[in-house]
């Protein structure tokens, strides 16, 4: 007992020995911010890296193309496939069908079971179909109110709940994929049976619109099988067949990886498509572009932003809330637009406010990336 002190004196004056994993944490401390900033900046691919450059320069090639390339919108929109240019629907295939391999299809009967879920689904049911197309409603009437034809195409945009892009928003922001995946596949269901009949509410009982309205619901059903079931069966064989042959290790750590950038490169075709497609007609009618933007502009924010408060109060984790907020913000543009067409024509004011539509969502989603990203970080949200 007497050599205690000198030996705990002698304890506190030499270094302590540090196991690697103690180093390892202590370097990671002793690491500038900006150093760290900059190593997972590295890591990442150059399409992820730089992918909000890449979006605005396919936005501008596509403007581009479609404006001094005279015969590129006619020919891209020659050729249809339920009902909307075969073009864009190839890139909305390639686009969806990556995403919908990596959801754990194999654990969704786990998230049923829990009754947290189906708070969050019944949640998500009333503000994609309460609140988001009665605020559109709104805006454009407020934005709108000598223009019924805009007006109508807005509308129509409302009631479109999104079953593709909002996969593509959701998994840049790190959401959910697995619930993202649940909540489109409820909204493709309700659209099935709740589109015709809000559009005939919304435009002829409510706006008190004239003129015919008959909205086909084997348009709707096509619209979703299409852009939902073929990719989401592809996914759903392809996951099972693969992991059961080859194992699941592979599948995660090679297939996936491979599949990973095809995504992103189905957005990019996609959003040059669009914007080639419709760029001539845009700049042509660029008052009524204008007018229409704003109220979307408007909404994809204030609905964003509206839902992701509520996911927060309503305890929420960042994942959900993320997902939550991007699915009440998305749009299904492919229905919009198929229905304007074929209930308006290709030339009409309806048709080209329907089209407006995605030209807008994509570079304001793709910053509500970012932010919701940068809030994330800021507030240390948790799952």
């Amino acid at each position: 007992m007497a050599n205690q002190p000198i030996n705990d004196a002698a304890v506190m004056e030499s270094p302590p020995s540090r196991s690697s994993g103690d180093a390892e944490k202590q370097d990671a401390q002793d690491t500038p911010p900006l150093a760290k900033k900059t190593s997972a900046f590295k890591s990442l691919g150059w399409l992820d890296r730089f992918l909000a450059l890449w979006i605005l320069l396919a936005m501008v090639l596509g403007v581009l193309l479609g404006n001094f390339v005279p015969d590129v919108g006619p020919a891209l929109q020659k050729g249809k496939f339920a009902d909307v240019s075969i073009p864009i629907a190839v890139g909305l295939l390639v686009m969806m069908y990556p995403i919908l391999c990596k959801v754990q299809y194999e654990i969704l009967h786990r998230i049923f079971s829990h009754r947290g879920a189906w708070k969050q689904i019944g949640f998500s049911v009333f503000v994609n179909w309460i609140v988001a197309p009665l605020f559109m409603l709104a805006l454009a009437w407020a934005f709108l109110p000598d223009k019924s034809e805009l007006r109508v195409g807005l509308i129509i945009v409302g009631l479109g709940r999104c079953i593709a892009m909002v996969l593509i928003w959701t998994s840049l922001a790190g959401g959910d994929t697995e619930y993202c995946a649940i909540l489109v596949a409820v909204n493709s269901i309700l659209q099935m049976v709740l589109f015709a009949p809000l559009a005939i509410l919304f435009i002829r009982v409510i706006s008190r619109e004239s003129g015919t309205l008959d909205v086909s619901y084997s348009v709707v059903a096509t619209s979703v099988g299409v852009f939902l079931g073929i990719p989401f069966g592809a996914a759903l064989i392809t996951r099972f067949a693969v992991r059961a042959v080859a194992g699941p290790e592979w599948f995660n750590n090679v297939f996936l990886k491979y599949l990973a950038p095809w995504s992103l490169i189905g957005l990019l075709y996609t959003i040059i498509v669009l914007f080639a497609s419709q760029g001539r007609q845009v700049v042509h009618q660029i008052v009524s572009v204008v007018r229409v933007a704003a109220p979307l502009v408007a909404y994809f924010i204030a609905i964003f932003f509206v839902t992701l408060w509520a996911s927060r109060r309503a305890g929420f984790g960042y994942k959900l809330s993320a997902t939550q907020s991007f699915t009440a913000a998305s749009n299904n543009f492919e229905l919009a637009i198929a229905v304007a067409v074929a209930t308006y024509g290709p030339q009409s004011d309806q048709a080209l406010a329907a089209t407006v539509g995605p030209l807008i969502e994509v570079p304001v989603l793709i910053l509500l990336v970012y932010v919701v990203k940068w809030i994330g970080n800021r507030w240390k949200w948790k799952d």
